[in-house]
């Protein structure tokens, strides 16, 4: 563990002192983070930190810890998922396969630094923003996650609204039905009885084994377009969009608030990082054969037929495979809509009220009861039943909704993944869990892209008529000579930096280490390029709200 003194050990407002933390414990703002680890399939002692010999009792340990990175990975597959990945199947075939396979180590990159940070810390990311690089992001990392989330959510009720229509459902019941069930699930008191349930949506998500055995998929052809990178009738701007909205839709800003606290909730120290790795690594690739599998469903059900390249919405896709397939089909894809919708809307909403218990200091756990955590609590079920109001009102724009969603996960992806990047370099924060430097160089390629997608986005959004392939090539030949210009810079300041004097340093179990108290961190210092950065970013930010609030004020009349 660090070697500060736990004096300024961070404490919850309006909770008792808190105790001397058990080694290897980062100093939690919420006491409930503290204790056993009770998943939903185990459960791991406080002071059991023991090496596990043997495949049973490791795999024991994996069952307990398990959950985090499952649970954001499946939740990802929510209901803009399963459009998104329909609409590419039905549209291009199986063409775009190969986006996903690409998208497995962008997934595990990211989500496997936002392990160590929450392990290590024991602060949300939201805190850890606002902490390490000043209020003005700090505010803006939660305001912007709260507005992307509701609107989110808003299109997951949209899901539950169409799937449950298929049934013959009116949206009068479904939506209000599916906003109380999300409640209640969530307002147990019990970390344990919440993932359990969490679970029973992850099992209902292997529905689309089935549904894709009804489409008589050809597993050669999957296969090939999976590995083979192509594009069914050649590159288009259409295409290209389409392209940007399965990754937009795969890697989204709210995953990393999310895991990040729902590992701090579960109580998951440093010593079980590692089995967090897993648990992520599994989850990344049943989310990728989740969403491979829709799109191939789409592709071999709609082939040759006149659905082909006549995407609508997921409600006409389960009617298609209803005709087309069988009402099994049908039947099938709508409760894997309805399921997809139900644990989006589950982690996104849950991600939100993790934010703001940690940035204003109030109770944040699942394993507080609603009594204990008012705020946590009321903060879930308001924008649960403000997001499921919205989907009831006659002639809301849904439309635009669904459409700001995908442009605003496009402005803030850039500064969520430069941040998570630059948290992950802070020496004061993740002392030897820092960054190797192999990983900052893929991970600044992978963030490197993702802003290249971004801007195409929001430019798309903004300026329909723009031509989206020509800009595709020109940011792809300025984003690599971006990557070289700086690997060369950092090999010249490698090279001009003298050696230091060798100086012992006392060793740090990494096993045991964890953040010192926030309180006794020194800020970072930036030099003169990145905080030259972070007002380039800063001023991207703001003129692309500004635009897309225009654009959404222009559509809605």
């Amino acid at each position: 563990m660090s070697e500060r003194p736990d004096t300024a050990q961070e404490t919850m407002v309006g909770t008792r002192p808190a105790a001397p933390r058990p080694q290897g414990v980062p100093p939690v703002l919420d006491e409930a983070h503290i204790g056993d680890i009770r998943g939903a399939l185990g459960t791991i002692k406080l002071h059991d930190t023991g090496a596990r010999h043997g495949f049973r009792a490791r795999l024991a340990a994996l069952l307990a810890i398990m959950g985090p990175g499952l649970i954001v990975m499946v939740g990802d597959n929510d209901a803009g998922g399963v459009s998104t990945y329909s609409q590419a199947g039905q549209n291009y075939g199986t063409s775009l396969l190969w986006t996903l396979v690409l998208l497995i180590p962008v997934l595990i990159v990211n989500q496997e630094m936002v392990i160590r940070l929450g392990a290590v810390t024991g602060v949300g990311h939201a805190r850890l923003i606002n902490e390490r690089f000043g209020r003005f992001w700090g505010w803006f990392s939660v305001g912007d996650l709260f507005i992307l989330n509701f609107l989110t959510i808003v299109t997951e009720f949209i899901g539950v609204s169409l799937a449950l229509e298929y049934f013959g459902v009116s949206s009068y019941i479904a939506v209000p039905l599916a906003a109380l069930a999300l409640i209640a699930i969530t307002s147990t008191g019990s970390f344990r009885s919440w993932e359990r349930f969490m679970y029973v949506f992850v099992v209902a998500n292997f529905l689309v084994i089935p549904l894709l055995v009804l489409s008589h998929a050809q597993l050669g052809t999957i296969v090939h377009h999976s590995v083979a990178p192509s594009i069914q009738g050649g590159a288009s701007s259409t295409a290209v969009l389409l392209i940007i909205a399965i990754v937009g839709t795969t890697v989204a800003p709210w995953q990393l608030f999310f895991q990040q606290s729902n590992i701090i909730d579960k109580r998951i120290t440093p010593r079980w990082i590692n089995y967090e790795r897993a648990d992520t690594i599994i989850g990344a690739f049943v989310v990728v054969i989740g969403a491979g599998a829709l799109l191939a469903v789409a592709a071999f059900a709609f082939g040759g037929t006149p659905y082909a390249g006549h995407f609508n919405d997921a409600g006409t896709v389960a009617a298609g495979l209803d005709h087309q397939l069988g009402s099994v089909a049908g039947a099938f894809f709508a409760i894997v809509l309805l399921n997809a919708s139900l644990i989006g809307a589950a982690a996104v909403t849950l991600s939100t009220s993790y934010a703001f218990g940690d940035v204003f200091g109030t109770r944040h756990s699942l394993h507080h009861g609603p009594r204990e955590a008012k705020l946590f609590y009321a903060t879930f079920s308001l924008m649960v039943l403000a997001a499921a109001a919205i989907v009831l009102i006659p002639g809301a724009p849904l439309g635009l909704i669904t459409t700001s969603v995908q442009a605003l996960a496009g402005v803030l992806l850039p500064s969520a993944t430069v941040f998570l990047l630059l948290l992950c370099n802070d020496r004061e924060v993740l002392g030897p869990w820092s960054n190797p430097p192999w990983l900052n160089v893929i991970a600044s390629v992978i963030v490197a892209a993702l802003v290249e997608l971004s801007l195409i986005l929001v430019a798309s959004t903004m300026f329909p008529g723009i031509n989206v392939t020509r800009l595709f090539e020109y940011l792809s030949a300025g984003l690599l000579l971006g990557l070289a210009g700086g690997a060369a810079y950092a090999l010249h300041s490698r090279r001009g930096t003298l050696p230091a004097a060798h100086v012992e340093e006392a060793p740090m179990d990494r096993g045991t280490w964890t953040m010192p108290p926030l309180a006794l961190l020194e800020r970072p210092v930036w030099s003169p390029g990145r905080k030259a950065g972070m007002l380039l970013l800063r001023g991207y930010l703001v003129v692309a709200m500004a635009l897309l609030v225009v654009k959404s004020v222009q559509l809605a009349h």
